[in-house]
């Protein structure tokens, strides 16, 4: 029983070290709030640039429960809509 904690501990850990590596050059992070990161990656030609947001996502494994990120990515920019309001937040690229 006590491997499988560990083992899923483990897991999460990897799962967060992946998210959180080094962003696209010219791309901006937040950290914190109701999400665990928001990351923009770099502006297009045309304006628009990606936005990838990792929120905790609980995962039932067992007797046990775990967070584990889970992420979500969507395109911004001029006449954009997200389909998830709280991606738009702030309105403008993440420097």
């Amino acid at each position: 029983m006590s491997r499988c904690i560990v083992g899923g501990f483990v897991a999460m850990l990897i799962a967060a070290e992946l998210l959180a590596s080094a962003p696209p050059a010219s791309a901006g992070c937040q950290y914190g709030g109701p999400v665990l990161s928001k990351c923009d990656g770099p502006v297009q030609p045309d304006g628009t640039w990606q936005r990838c947001v990792a929120v905790p996502h609980l995962i039932y494994s067992g007797a046990s429960s775990f967070l584990a990120p889970e992420k979500h990515c969507d395109v911004l920019g001029p006449d954009q809509h997200p389909g998830d309001p709280g991606l738009a937040e702030p309105p403008t690229h993440i420097d």
